[in-house]
């Protein structure tokens, strides 16, 4: 199977090279994609070295499937022409996540949509995959009513450059600032752009994704996004009400039994989940489950999950993987 990665030399599609070698991905052929600087450099998988390519030849090989992180203005221009040679693609950007005619997937909740004739698939944003990965049991138990969630979310999400700024600053060197401000020793209140209602882009994914891959409009969303000077690992504060009563026992069992999510929660021991024990793992970890006391039939959470894995290159792979045992990549 020829398996394209655009956007191979960039954080993510690093990852997913990791990812596809960790899970044995079936590839007879790897086409690694980038930018015109990049082409010709080269990229490592399964002990073997692969020359990056540009965009032109990719698409000429027909790959099966065609991984996209590279943006969204590089997601619109080519997964269509990807699309029309017979490639699937999955892509990580936001270009197609809200487009109704085409499916945003987390494969443990809803891959069911999915069909042979779906050629662009949405792999939804980092810090929704992991709060519907949790959400998605209680929701079906006792119903969502509404979420107020505010994240805390590493230098990773915004790329290499990010990262290096936050080094360079650690260090005290002259830094090239990605972010408005420095992040080391500092939180910025804002990811991505802000729009008209106040809100930032990232902050209305969380809203509008939510409710597209949980299929359900009527669940109402309000979220404050936040960088922290973290690298690797997102972390969310999640206050849930649920139109049912809940049981606090229950909860914890729910989660305990739900595939890809591990509980980790027992506060006399100072047990919770942070970042750095989710760090290359592709679960998603939920601690601090306790009732909120305010209100009736609210729980608080707090969920972490690395972004990079099944915020990104995990969920993507699992798409593909998903696709591959009905048999609909060739």
């Amino acid at each position: 199977m020829k398996v394209a990665v655009v956007g191979a030399t960039g954080l993510v599609g690093t990852k997913m090279l990791q990812v596809l070698e960790e899970r044995q991905f079936p590839v007879t052929e790897l086409i690694p994609v980038a930018s015109a600087r990049s082409v010709g450099k080269t990229v490592n998988f399964r002990g073997k070295a692969y020359q990056v390519v540009d965009a032109e030849t990719a698409i000429q090989a027909r790959p099966a499937l065609a991984l996209f992180s590279a943006g969204g203005s590089t997601s619109l221009a080519l997964a269509p022409r990807f699309a029309e040679v017979g490639t699937t693609v999955v892509d990580n950007s936001s270009a197609w996540r809200m487009d109704p005619t085409k499916k945003l997937v987390v494969p443990e909740i809803n891959a069911d949509v999915l069909t042979p004739e779906d050629k662009i698939i949405a792999n939804p944003n980092c810090s929704t995959i992991q709060m519907v990965m949790v959400l998605n049991p209680l929701h079906k138990a006792y119903r969502v009513k509404r979420v107020v969630v505010s994240t805390y979310q590493s230098v990773t999400g915004t790329g290499a450059k990010a990262v290096q700024q936050l080094m360079d600053e650690r260090a005290g060197r002259e830094a090239q600032k990605v972010y408005p401000y420095p992040i080391d020793l500092n939180v910025i209140p804002q990811i991505d752009v802000f729009l008209d209602n106040g809100y930032t882009k990232e902050e209305m994914k969380m809203v509008n994704e939510t409710k597209k891959i949980m299929r359900d409009d009527t669940i109402r969303v309000t979220a404050t996004t936040v960088r922290i000077p973290v690298i690797g690992g997102h972390s969310e504060s999640v206050n849930v009400e649920f139109e049912k009563e809940y049981d606090i026992q229950q909860v914890r069992d729910l989660l305990t039994h739900t595939p890809g999510v591990v509980v980790v929660d027992d506060p006399a021991q100072s047990k919770y989940p942070m970042p750095l024990c989710a760090h290359e793992k592709d679960e998603v970890f939920v601690g601090r489950i306790r009732r909120d006391e305010s209100q009736p039939k609210t729980l608080n959470l707090w969920i972490v999950a690395d972004n990079l894995r099944k915020g990104a290159a995990t969920n993507a792979v699992q798409i593909a993987e998903y696709l591959y045992r009905q048999g609909w990549l060739a």
